[in-house]
C-alpha cells in the first residue's frame, strides 16, 4: 500500500486528511523554553492567545530522524511504500532529517521523499493529486513526476501585517532597508524557488491584497487553475479573496485555509496569502 506521509507546515480543508488518507508528521513550536507539539497540545487558538499576551515570537523545532522513523512505523507496515512529502528543504531542514530517516529504514520501507518547495496548501494539493494518482493506478514514479510538474507551476503571494515575525525567524531576506522601516508599510512576500523573497512593498493592506490578487491573476491567466486562500487568523478577508478571484479566474477547485501553526509562527497573525497552480497541463 501507497502511503502518503506529510508535515505540520500543511494546510488543507478538515476532511482531506481522513478523505486522501493523508498522514501528517507533528511539527513543534517553542515559546521561550515551553515546547508544544501543533495541533496536539497546542491549538490554533490558544498560539494566538500566546503570542498576544507573551509577545514572545515562538520559534520551530525540526523533527530528528529517530523521530520521523518513529512516525513511520507508526503509520506504516514492513514492505510499504511511502511518499514523504514535506515542507521546502530552503526554508526548513525537516526535509533533511526525513532523507536521513529514509536512509535509516531503507530495509523496512520503500520510501520515496518530495521536497515541495513549497509549504501550506501547496502540500495539501500535492498530497491530494498524489492519492487520486494512486487510486487511478498510478505508479509512484508517475506521481513523483506529476509533483514535480505542480511545483514547477506554482505560484505563491503573501501579505504579511508586518516582518516581525519573518524577520527574527530568518525567513525573509532583507535587501533594501532595514526592519524599522519596513515595518512602516505591508510587504508582499513571494515563494520563489522554495526561498521566501520580498515581492513588493505598499502603503496600504488593501493595496497590498489588490496586488497580490492581480499578480496571481496575470500568472495564471485564464488556464483553469486550481487556488488556496491561506490566511493567518483572518477568516473573513480571505472569504472576500476568494469571491474576488471567482469572478476573475478559471478556477477548477478552490478551498480556504487557516494557516499552520509552524507556518504562522514564522510569518505573523494577519498574514493573507493565495497558492495556485493551472491544471490545464493534467
Amino acid at each position: 500500500m501507497l502511503r502518503i506521509v506529510t508535515d505540520g507546515a500543511v494546510d488543507m480543508p478538515d476532511d482531506w486528511q481522513e478523505k486522501y488518507l493523508i498522514q501528517v508528521l507533528p511539527l513543534r513550536v517553542s515559546f521561550g523554553d515551553r515546547l508544544y507539539t501543533a495541533g496536539i497540545n497546542l491549538k490554533i487558538e490558544e498560539f494566538y492567545q500566546f503570542v498576544r499576551q507573551t509577545h514572545i515570537i515562538p520559534k520551530t523545532s525540526l523533527p530528528s530522524p529517530g523521530q520521523v522513523a518513529d512516525f513511520y512505523h507508526s503509520v506504516a507496515e514492513k514492505g510499504d511504500q511511502i511518499l514523504s512529502i514535506h515542507v521546502a528543504s530552503r526554508l526548513s531542514g525537516t526535509f533533511a532529517a526525513i532523507q536521513a530517516a529514509a536512509q535509516e529504514l531503507k530495509d523496512e520501507f520503500i520510501i520515496f521523499p518530495f521536497d515541495s518547495g513549497a509549504g501550506s496548501a501547496a502540500m495539501g494539493f500535492m498530497c491530494r493529486e498524489a492519492r487520486m494518482l494512486e487510486r487511478a493506478g498510478a505508479s509512484p514514479d508517475q506521481i513523483l513526476k506529476k509533483l514535480t510538474s505542480i511545483r514547477e507551476r506554482l505560484t505563491i503571494l503573501f501579505t504579511l501585517d508586518n516582518l516581525e515575525f519573518a524577520y527574527l525567524g530568518g525567513r525573509v531576506n532583507l535587501i533594501q532597508n532595514a526592519l524599522s522601516s519596513l515595518m512602516k508599510v505591508k510587504p508582499i512576500i513571494e515563494l520563489r524557488d522554495g526561498l521566501l523573497e520580498m515581492a513588493g512593498r505598499v502603503r496600504t493592506r488593501q493595496r497590498a491584497i489588490d496586488q497580490v490578487i492581480q499578480s496571481v491573476k496575470e500568472r495564471v491567466g485564464d488556464r483553469p487553475s486550481n487556488i488556496a486562500v491561506v490566511h493567518a487568523c483572518d477568516p473573513i478577508t480571505a472569504q472576500g479573496i476568494l469571491d474576488r478571484l471567482r469572478g476573475m479566474l478559471n478556477i477548477r477547485e478552490a478551498v480556504i485555509t487557516e494557516l499552520a501553526i509552524p507556518v504562522a509562527a514564522n510569518l505573523g497573525p494577519g498574514t493573507i496569502g493565495i497558492i495556485a497552480y493551472p491544471v490545464d497541463e493534467d
